[in-house]
């Protein structure tokens, strides 16, 4: 029989999160890092927007591409990061139950769409090595555009199920979050039902995800090198080569933080709490601050243009 004192409670008003649990007294110094991340991040990724928008040059489907990124990038930062600061600066607990769900399904949301943008750009790449000829011709603005709406409407209805599973569960425990933002698993945690749905949900979500997008990637790369081993001299294959590179190391900043997080979310039962958040923490902040570095200093072209730009200003 259930306890006559527990209080169920469907939809409470707010939770408390608590930052990083049993790290509270370095909260202020834990911010500092986090801060200066953030900003590089945000500078980063405005930067990028801002030159390929004032550069025609760069109006090609790669930096749209690489546009999209950005505003992921952006969103997926911001959405967690300012309210981790204001726990840590002004101990700014508390987050209504609607802002909580918002918040959860757009990191789900973004996150996946992200890795749909290492997808496009793997085609990307795929079309540019293998068949230069017709890139331009198959790579329209139309043809970005669609690409684009294709992965946004299929990251939408991909996090469409968190909030509503978490929405009909009771919550009876408590309504603290032992976590810096909504995590899903560590939101379903607190309710007083059967969670498995949600545990499986999440798992299918995250493998079908990566799964399909990193054989799809694997695919494009696998016939990029085959077409590359096939350039007649080693110069050649590796200048071709390092065209790659700034999108492989986007895919290992995105990829390798997620699995680990995920799975020891679920998996880590020995793990200490404060550990799993800091690791979370790497997977919130690393990619979107590295991407802008990353393609800044390996992609020629916005490599110049911001040089160009601080010599400018600085005649």
């Amino acid at each position: 029989m259930p306890d006559s004192n527990t209080t169920y409670f469907t939809n409470p008003s707010t939770f408390i999160l608590l930052g990083i649990p049993g790290l509270e007294a370095a909260h202020v110094w834990i911010s500092i890092p986090f801060c200066a991340v953030y900003t590089i991040a945000v500078l980063g990724n405005f930067t990028i927007l801002f030159i390929v928008k004032r550069e025609p040059s760069l109006h090609e489907p790669m930096f749209y591409f690489l546009c999209m990124l950005a505003v992921t990038d952006l969103v997926m930062s911001t959405s967690t990061i300012p309210k981790m600061l204001s726990i840590f600066w002004f101990n700014s607990r508390e987050i209504s139950f609607s802002a909580c769900l918002t918040q959860m399904y757009f990191l789900n949301c973004f996150s996946t769409m992200e890795s749909g943008i290492l997808v496009a750009m793997a085609f990307d790449r795929y079309m540019a090595i293998c068949n230069p000829l017709r890139y331009l011709t198959t790579l329209t603005n139309s043809a970005v555009a669609k690409i684009g709406l294709a992965v946004v409407l299929h990251s939408g209805i991909l996090s469409l199920p968190y909030p509503f599973l978490v929405r009909r569960y009771p919550y009876c425990r408590t309504n603290i979050i032992p976590h810096f933002y909504c995590e899903h698993m560590a939101v379903v945690k607190l309710a007083c039902a059967d969670i498995r749905i949600n545990s499986y949900y999440g798992l299918f979500d995250l493998f079908s995800v990566i799964g399909v997008d990193v054989f799809f990637i694997a695919v494009s790369y696998t016939l990029i090198l085959r077409a590359i081993f096939r350039l007649p001299t080693k110069d050649a294959r590796l200048k071709t080569f390092g065209t790659c590179i700034s999108h492989l190391s986007a895919i290992s900043a995105l990829y390798i933080p997620d699995l680990v997080s995920s799975l020891i979310q679920r998996f880590g039962h020995n793990v200490p709490l404060h550990f799993l958040i800091l690791i979370t923490s790497v997977y919130q902040l690393v990619p979107p601050m590295i991407h802008p570095i990353i393609y800044g200093v390996r992609t020629k072209q916005i490599r110049g243009r911001l040089l160009h730009l601080f010599t400018h200003k600085g005649a």
